[in-house]
């Protein structure tokens, strides 16, 4: 055999091994720099550090994520802000948050009152309609909505017993601005806007008599429960959903199988989120006499009238924005199909 002929029987090889995509391990790893809202060494901030890890073996090292904590590139409230430019890829933040630039950002991330436990809100958001609208909400910052991502209902912490909704009346309570300081005003509340930062010092000194923050289980860590004795457990009054948000051109780049794995990651990621704070708090709740307080239960009669007030404050954030009012409607119409409302 010559060696033109040769040559002539190789090239069609040759050709379809330069065509041939190169084997995962070969290809050049997308890097992605994730923000979440939670601080750094926190049970919600190392299960988004094991999303990253699950990322990574799932896609066989082709997405590396780097996960960085609370404040250590913008503020919390300001990460969409750095998601939309790209100084961040994707963030794992509060979505109500984001309130000041559309009011359907609180009613998506949070309608409080409006729900018992986060597989209803869950429901909502894959089989109620809820995920096409926070993506098409999202898209108008430059941002691709991949899931919600729920750790529980919130309890609120107290120096006196709320068996009722009448021993809100007068009552000091920190809670951010936005839904739950007007829903606590309508409740003859008086809120206090404090950065988390200075709950505990606020307790402690009287400058607050109660405070909204996290789960039963993250209180507890915070040592809240030495100053306020009273924590609702369950809780009934608020149930974040946090996101996982990646910047819409970097999301567009990504090969269909890795968008997959991420959808896969982070829908696992809400389950850990519910299981594991779920967990915590049964065992907190279990141990709170030998830990000196004592967790209080709203009576169910109660739970049915803060909700149907909060329907009241509900309406006013969905009259501020044609997506608000579409993000109302559509839980509303999922919160009687599970009989909440009528």
């Amino acid at each position: 055999m010559n060696k033109t002929f040769r040559t002539r029987l190789l090239l069609p090889v040759l050709a379809a091994m330069l065509a041939a995509p190169l084997p995962a391990a070969a290809q050049q790893a997308v890097k992605w720099k994730l923000l979440t809202s939670w601080a750094a060494g926190t049970l919600p901030q190392k299960l988004v550090e094991q999303f990253g890890e699950k990322v990574k073996a799932m896609s066989g090292g082709r997405l590396l994520i780097e996960v960085l904590p609370a404040g250590s590139v913008v503020a919390p409230a300001e990460s969409l802000d750095a998601l939309s430019a790209g100084v961040i890829d994707a963030q794992q933040g509060g979505t109500a948050y984001f309130v000041t630039k559309d009011a359907a950002f609180s009613v998506l991330g949070d309608l409080q009152g409006a729900w018992d436990n986060p597989l209803q809100a869950w429901g909502w958001l894959e089989q109620g309609g809820g995920l096409a609208l926070a993506r098409e909400l999202y898209a108008k910052y430059n941002a691709h909505f991949v899931t919600g991502v729920w750790y529980g209902t919130e309890s609120l912490v107290s120096k006196k017993a709320l068996r009722s909704l009448a021993d809100f009346k007068g009552l000091k309570i920190r809670a951010p601005v936005g839904m739950g300081q007007d829903i606590f005003k309508a409740l003859g509340a008086a809120p206090v806007n404090l950065p988390g930062s200075e709950v505990y010092t606020a307790l402690e000194r009287g400058v607050v008599d109660a405070s909204d923050w996290g789960t039963l289980s993250m209180n507890q860590e915070l040592g809240y429960h030495k100053l306020a004795r009273y924590p609702a457990y369950p809780g009934f009054h608020s149930m974040p959903m946090n996101d996982v948000a990646v910047n819409a051109r970097k999301w567009a780049a990504l090969p269909d199988d890795l968008k997959a794995v991420v959808e896969a990651a982070a829908r696992d990621l809400c389950r850990e989120m519910v299981q594991r704070h779920l967990v915590d708090d049964l065992r907190v709740a279990r141990e709170a006499k030998a830990l000196g307080f004592e967790p209080v239960d709203l009576p169910l009669a109660e739970r049915q009238k803060f909700r149907e007030l909060a329907r009241g404050v509900w309406a006013q954030y969905a009259g501020r924005s044609p997506m608000a009012r579409r993000m109302h409607d559509s839980q509303l119409a999922w919160l009687r199909q599970l009989g909440l409302l009528q």
